[in-house]
């Protein structure tokens, strides 16, 4: 018998530094799960303190307000642990090294570390990476918006499937 009311559901998007790709995935996210009824928080963060307090990088922004996304604010953040790993059922990194990072800083803690996911799980091709476009030109950050809207539609379309068992 399916639930009749589950439990909503949290998000932390994970990269490195939390100015590029991980605010891009929030932002996006945010958007397309505006008032979802499943989804309780939406946040992102860095693996690392490297420009925790700065906005996202302004080529992320860029390209999330070319798309329609105006209002997105925040701020970088280092992931807490053990935090972040208890508040979030899904902790999504952007790469392999995200998620062995991740991986690593739980068991470090002596924290459960089966909430951590790679992103690209949800984009219906295999174990997909965004690639990280900070040193690169402003394609990457068309790349990466791609590849994180596809797998946000991929990771909804999860979590409604999951609140009708």
């Amino acid at each position: 018998m399916p639930s009749s009311d589950p439990k909503p559901v949290s998000i932390l998007f994970v990269c490195l530094g939390n100015i590029c790709r991980s605010p891009m995935a929030e932002g996006v996210f945010r958007s397309l799960a505006a008032s979802h009824p499943s989804i309780a928080r939406i946040d992102s963060a860095g693996t690392g303190a490297y420009h925790a307090g700065d906005n996202p990088d302004p080529r992320t922004m860029s390209v999330l307000r070319a798309h329609g996304i105006k209002d997105y604010k925040h701020k970088a953040r280092k992931v807490r642990v053990p935090a972040d790993f208890e508040e979030f059922d899904y902790v999504l990194g952007m790469d392999g090294m995200n998620v062995e990072d991740l991986r690593d800083m739980a068991r470090r803690k002596g924290v459960g570390s089966e909430r951590v996911r790679l992103f690209g799980e949800f984009g219906g091709r295999g174990m997909e990476e965004v690639g990280d476009p900070y040193y690169g030109g402003g394609e990457g950050f068309d790349i990466a918006y791609e590849q994180v809207t596809r797998f946000s539609k991929g990771l909804l379309k999860e979590i409604e499937e999951a609140g009708k068992r």
